[in-house]
């Protein structure tokens, strides 16, 4: 059925009348439901200011199993050794988060095992002069503990304090 051309406009301006109240609505009420979430406000748009300065961030996992069968490292040994081996070269900070780890080991055995997670911050213009301070930290602990290895990984960041 063919509305006469007066119709069809009443039609458009109807639907663009509902569409408009329903986008005031929906921006009114948008505030109240992050309210009943427990947000103080909306989340911030894609658009928004990119804050921090270029950083890396060093992750290094420790595992605490000694391949030859010994002890394990315990607390008091990997804080002693941070204290002695990582402080020094990172006094800005640092931080250590307990874990469980999984790996292949040179023999080809899946390990399981308690590690360690020391994450490091430091800005993307000192890497150069990190770098041999965080190889020292691998090296060491690898000698101190009987390890295989310490694993790292590095990623390009943007920190903020």
């Amino acid at each position: 059925m063919a509305f006469p051309r007066t119709a069809r406009t009443r039609l458009t301006s109807r639907t663009r009348l509902t569409l408009g109240a329903a986008a005031v609505l929906l921006a009114a009420g948008a505030p109240a439901a992050y309210a009943a979430l427990g947000e103080e406000t909306a989340p911030v748009a894609s658009t928004s200011t990119v804050r921090g300065t270029a950083y890396l961030e060093t992750r290094l996992f420790f595992g605490t199993e000694r391949p030859d069968g010994g002890p394990d490292v315990t607390d008091e040994q990997f804080m002693a050794f941070v204290d002695r081996e990582v402080t020094p070269r990172f006094p800005e900070g640092l931080t250590v988060q307990d874990g469980r780890g999984q790996w292949r080991d040179a023999g080809g055995t899946i390990e399981r095992e308690r590690s360690y997670e020391l994450i490091l911050l430091y800005p993307a213009a000192e890497a150069r002069t990190r770098d041999p301070h965080i190889e020292w930290i691998r090296e060491a602990y690898e000698r101190t503990f009987g390890q295989e290895s310490v694993a790292r990984l590095d990623e390009p960041t943007l920190a903020d304090f």
